[in-house]
């Protein structure tokens, strides 16, 4: 499979700073942004690149050649005019492969592409989008997609309303069957022109994943991505790497204990629960929600007011700059004789707090060292599902809760764990 890079723009936000070279050559720890890009695609068996460039191209193009140098195929398409997001794509799409990777050229990464591109060809899809949550959803591209991961939506965030912190990262596989019918000529928009006239075709799935993906086009990014390759964090997050997490009750952990929640009014968020999650994704650990819905067998809450409920919490969590990578929710009960209950839910399972069943299950989904992770929560439920799933357990104590179980770290809330265990 060969690969694009769309690394022609101008980096106006980052221009009073680096003026003087395109922005994928602005340099972090002494090597441009590009050739961090090139080093990630050829350890996943992608050589064969061609590089989109407009702004100051003769830097990039005297600097990687033909890419010899770095054991690739480099070739160029040089816009006379900025073409946008996919405008070039028509020009060069004789040269591409029948299914192709589309990268923006301002994103630090590492992802194993390998496992990508198994997910577009078995799904037999038009095109395939990288998402994940970020710390900046209220200025980004948000995707909408079902329980299939067939993309139903995908628009820029106006900030009004609660969404899913669902991101397009700027990394996608394109089937070359959507460049030719008909033939588009001058500036196109890869969203708008491309991808959302598609959508009604069931065939634009979106590809979850927790692996290092940022962009580096602020001045703020910049400086956080240079942190990032400087700890080893981007280097350490690629899928086929163990990783490490702290699992997070939801209630009484992350927002305030008000009984079952079955609204998203109900939804509020601890103080200081917002700054903890910022601290966990900034230190190489995955934040993964672990919860027990009981409401939903009891008939008390649906699918979808749940959907809307993490929507809520996404946003407000989002506003603060924090994100959660996954959440797991069980939502079975084993006790009957609830108004309305839903009877296949009433069961007795291997999901449900305290079994350790989500834990293991997210270990699974996400290559996690189970050994290296924490549990955290205010219930003996929460202590014991860490226990059982082999991590180490923490509980939040408070006036009103207790736990008998000894031998137990414990810590008044979320933050001061965070402040105290994770550096």
């Amino acid at each position: 499979m060969k690969a694009v890079i769309m690394a022609g723009g101008f980096g106006k936000r980052l221009a009073g700073f680096y003026g003087d070279r395109p922005k994928p050559m602005i340099e972090i720890c002494g090597r441009p942004v590009l050739e961090y890009q090139i080093e990630n695609l050829r350890k996943s068996g992608i050589s064969d690149i061609i590089i989109v460039v407009h702004h100051m191209k003769n830097q990039i193009m005297d600097y990687f050649g033909d890419g010899a140098s770095l054991g690739v195929n480099i070739s160029y398409y040089e816009e006379e005019v900025p073409l946008g997001t996919a405008g070039a794509l028509f020009r060069i799409r004789e040269k591409l492969s029948e299914n192709f990777l589309l990268i923006n050229g301002d994103l630090i990464f590492s992802v194993d592409f390998r496992k990508m591109i198994d997910f577009h060809l078995r799904n037999n899809a038009l095109a395939t989008l990288f998402v994940h949550p970020n710390s900046h959803p209220y200025d980004s591209e948000l995707v909408v997609c079902d329980k299939n991961n067939i993309v139903t939506g995908w628009f820029k965030n106006d900030g009004k309303g609660n969404y899913k912190n669902c991101v397009n990262a700027g990394i996608h596989i394109l089937s070359k069957e959507i460049l030719y019918s008909p033939f588009k000529d001058g500036k196109l928009n890869l969203r708008a022109d491309l991808v959302e006239p598609i959508i009604e075709s069931g065939r634009v799935y979106a590809y979850h994943s927790a692996e290092y993906v940022k962009d580096m086009g602020t001045a703020d990014r910049l400086r956080h991505v240079t942190a990032d390759i400087e700890n080893n964090i981007v280097s350490s997050k690629r899928a086929d790497k163990k990783q490490k997490a702290i699992f997070l009750d939801r209630d009484g952990t992350i927002n305030k204990y008000k009984g079952y929640i079955t609204s998203p009014k109900q939804l509020e968020l601890i103080s200081g629960a917002a700054d903890a999650i910022k601290k966990i994704n900034q230190s190489g650990y995955l934040a993964i929600i672990i919860t027990n819905q009981p409401s939903i067998a009891m008939g008390r809450l649906s699918y979808t007011v749940l959907d809307e409920i993490h929507a809520k919490l996404d946003t407000l969590l989002g506003d603060e700059g924090a994100y959660i990578d996954a959440l797991y929710f069980c939502p079975h009960h084993p006790d009957k004789g609830f108004k309305g209950e839903k009877t296949e839910l009433k069961i007795k399972c291997e999901c449900r707090k305290p079994s350790g069943g989500m834990i293991r299950k997210a270990a699974e989904d996400f290559n996690i060292d189970l050994s290296k992770s924490f549990m955290v929560g205010d219930s003996d439920k929460d202590v014991l599902a860490g226990i059982d799933a082999g991590c180490t357990p923490i509980f939040l104590a408070s006036s009103d809760n207790t736990i008998d179980i000894p031998n137990i770290r414990k810590y008044k809330n979320l933050y001061d764990f965070i402040k105290e265990e994770i550096n």
